[in-house]
């Protein structure tokens, strides 16, 4: 996931004053809890379940509904990374990125449900580069999304089967996830997009 596709910035990208958070820790746990319960329900048990989160945030939420999936089910759910940085559509258009790590566990992606976890939707370009970079890899049974906030503005014929919470946005709006992981602190805070003019 990354900024173009997400709108997701840096925190100096925010005007303080504008960043409001609309999920906050708890928020965070609670929507995550019933995700889980969402996707055994769904997958009548959560027996083939992988879950693959996107880099980066992605993947801590995958790795936190891996345990709450492992506390409703009782059994240890396979969970990896998949970094979809050289499927992505507008490589030339931005400088050269690091890769990140794609993990398969062990029994691999044939045959399974596949969730694919992100933490915000936008466009649905990094959900196409991620189906692009899953067929490289395997034949999943089935694929889904799950992710943390939806805030509209699909340029793809794409939706999550499972959303933390639906943020309509304007363009000029910005989100910006941040995960106790990475960030220290867990949030999502919703803020005016930073112009050079101000």
């Amino acid at each position: 996931m990354d900024k173009q596709d997400t709108q997701q910035d840096t925190p100096q990208d925010l005007r303080q004053a504008d960043a409001r958070p609309v999920l906050e820790g708890p928020d965070i746990a609670r929507v995550l809890t019933r995700i889980a319960h969402e996707i055994v329900e769904r997958a009548k048990g959560a027996d083939d379940v992988v879950l693959l989160g996107i880099p980066t945030r992605g993947v801590f939420l995958a790795q936190r509904l891996a345990a709450k999936l492992e506390q409703i089910t009782d059994r240890k759910i396979p969970v990896g990374s998949l970094d979809i940085t050289m499927y992505r559509d507008d490589l030339r258009m931005h400088p050269p990125r690091a890769l990140a790590r794609t993990e398969i566990p062990g029994d691999g992606l044939d045959g399974k449900l596949v969730v694919l976890v992100d933490d915000v939707l936008f466009s649905g370009r990094t959900i196409r580069a991620a189906l692009d970079a899953l067929n490289d890899l395997g034949r999943p049974r089935a694929v889904q999304l799950a992710v943390l906030v939806d805030r509209g503005h699909r340029e793809l014929p794409i939706r999550a089967d499972y959303v933390g919470k639906n943020l309509p946005t304007s363009l000029r709006e910005t989100v910006k996830v941040q995960l106790a992981e990475e960030d220290g602190r867990d949030t999502v805070l919703l803020g005016v997009k930073q112009t050079a003019q101000q």
